[in-house]
């Protein structure tokens, strides 16, 4: 079995209902043998640290606030950022940040103000990634074109951005492309109704693909509307196989080699 690299899980739901141990064998046994999770607020950041001491060469973590996660003392959250670059097991990338239109709140006042406060939030982590020198994973939900804008706007080098969960089309891929990002696919890609994002693929092209999880959330199929788990980026994986008509063989270097370079695992 090909290894492959889950770019982008969160495992704190699993260590926090004891099923950590059970998950990271069963995707073991699935041939996911690195894995990274991303950080979304201070609550595990120092669980995501400890679990990528403990495993060292299987997981590796980032930190970053959510743009969910941005609330009225985020900043006091943010100072404390820079101390993991300062760790000897340092994150390999500062996410996940960006900003999301989804979970706004209905009254269109407070919706303004909250949505100020991501991109107050993201300006702020994006000048910190580009000082420290360290990659970026974005998380943009139906505010693609101002996550956008806003990194054009800072001194982030677009080549060591990442959009994760891209579920967008062709066209924002191109937007992507053009300045030397990359979009990495979830199990969206497997489902009936995901033809633009399958076209956003293969537009990219496996030359620059990156696979990942976002578990427990966004399960492929057959799994749909089910809790995901790294294991099941085995699922994406295949189907990704036969999106590109390529070998298991040929899909899992490229996809790993990729996910190696830019997180430098």
């Amino acid at each position: 079995m090909n290894a492959i690299v889950d770019t982008h899980t969160h495992l704190e739901n699993f260590h926090r209902k004891g099923f950590l141990g059970n998950a990271l064998t069963a995707a073991a046994n699935a041939g996911v043998s690195r894995m990274v999770t991303v950080g979304t607020d201070l609550d595990d950041w120092d669980l995501y640290a400890k679990l990528s001491e403990e495993r060292l060469g299987t997981l590796s973590y980032t930190v970053g606030i959510h743009p969910c996660s941005v609330t009225a003392d985020w900043e006091e959250a943010f100072a404390k950022i820079r101390s993991y670059w300062g760790r000897e097991i340092k994150p390999v990338a500062l996410g996940e940040i960006g900003l999301d239109r989804f979970h706004l709140p209905k009254d269109a006042v407070e919706s303004e103000r909250v949505f100020e406060q991501q991109k107050a939030a993201f300006r702020k982590q994006l000048a910190l990634a580009s000082e420290l020198d360290a990659p970026v994973v974005i998380h943009s939900r139906g505010a693609f074109r101002e996550c956008v804008e806003l990194i054009d706007d800072s001194s982030m080098n677009w080549e060591r951005v990442v959009f994760h969960c891209f579920s967008e089309g062709p066209g924002e891929m191109q937007a992507l492309l053009d300045r030397g990002a990359y979009g990495s696919f979830t199990g969206i890609i497997t489902f009936k109704n995901a033809e633009s994002i399958r076209d956003a693929a293969r537009l990219q092209g496996l030359e620059r693909l990156m696979i990942e999880t976002d578990a427990p959330y966004l399960a492929p199929m057959p799994h749909r509307g089910k809790p995901n788990e790294p294991a099941y980026l085995r699922r994406t994986a295949d189907f990704c196989a036969s999106l590109f008509k390529v070998s298991d063989e040929v899909l899992a270097q490229r996809t790993t080699e990729t996910a190696v370079a830019f997180y430098g695992i």
